[in-house]
């Protein structure tokens, strides 16, 4: 009976233990590009994995679409990330895929140029919020807190001093909106021109970061994160860690802390 009983309590600690270490959850960091490589790229997924270590995720990356973009792999994930990804990034398959995953209560991570992708889905853009339309040169502007009510945006003061491309976005694709950082125009120069576009800002509110739920599961997009030094700033990651964090779990929202401002 020793021996039996032995082999019962080694078990038993064996499988508390492995309990114990196991992640809070997993998330695909997604980076394919098929128009503009960013140089940030890799200072993004280092962060993302340093993120991982510091909060208890797994992070798995990859840019092979047909790797992952499937029922079977995407089901080993709560959240998936698409960090600087540009241009057409999936297939129909892979889309639709990508579509059963967020509507069985997956989260969506959209990071900077994230927005600048799949312009021809249009599930993705609705889900994106807002999609690229031009951005001026970097510059140092003031990002102003418009929700304080979701993970993340505990470190960033009222009003902000940050530097990063500034994104001009086309209007809201997405009526279910909730704004978190916008820019104010003020304090920089968003006028541009480009050989197929001219960039005159957005006005008077200007967004940079907001989430949604959407179709069964959520969504976050940050439009930060174009600079590789970004990806070293305290604030910017906590901010996107409390984005990955909702978005895998549902969970940070904090009752009773006053409605959220939605789409304009």
């Amino acid at each position: 009976m020793i021996r039996p009983l032995a082999t019962f309590v080694f078990a038993y600690t064996l499988a508390f233990a492995s309990q114990a270490q196991a992640a809070q959850f997993k998330v695909l960091l997604f980076t394919k590009s098929t128009a503009w490589h960013h140089d940030a790229v890799h200072a993004g997924v280092t962060a993302v994995q340093e993120l991982g270590k510091l909060h208890d995720f797994d992070v798995f990356w990859t840019a092979d679409a047909g790797r992952v973009m499937n029922d079977a792999e995407l089901a080993k994930y709560e959240a998936v990330i698409f960090l600087l990804t540009t241009g057409d990034v999936l297939d129909e398959a892979q889309q639709a895929a990508f579509e059963r995953f967020i509507r069985r209560g997956g989260g969506y991570v959209g990071v900077h140029s994230a927005a600048d992708t799949e312009y021809e889905w249009p599930w993705y853009t609705r889900m994106v919020g807002h999609m690229f339309h031009v951005h001026p040169a970097i510059q140092t502007a003031i990002v102003k807190v418009e929700d304080a009510n979701f993970p993340g945006m505990e470190r960033f003061a009222p009003r902000n001093l940050f530097t990063d491309e500034w994104y001009e976005f086309g209007p809201a694709r997405s009526k279910d909106l909730v704004y978190l950082l916008s820019v104010d125009e003020s304090s920089y120069r968003p006028q541009t021109t480009w050989p197929d576009r001219v960039g005159k800002g957005m006005g008077a509110f200007h967004p940079i970061s907001w989430y949604q739920y959407y179709d069964g599961g959520r969504a976050f997009y940050t439009g930060m994160g174009h600079m590789a030094a970004t990806y070293r700033d305290p604030a910017f990651l906590h901010h996107l860690y409390g984005g990955i964090y909702w978005a895998a779990t549902g969970r940070g929202i904090g009752a009773g802390q006053g409605g959220p401002r939605a789409a304009r």
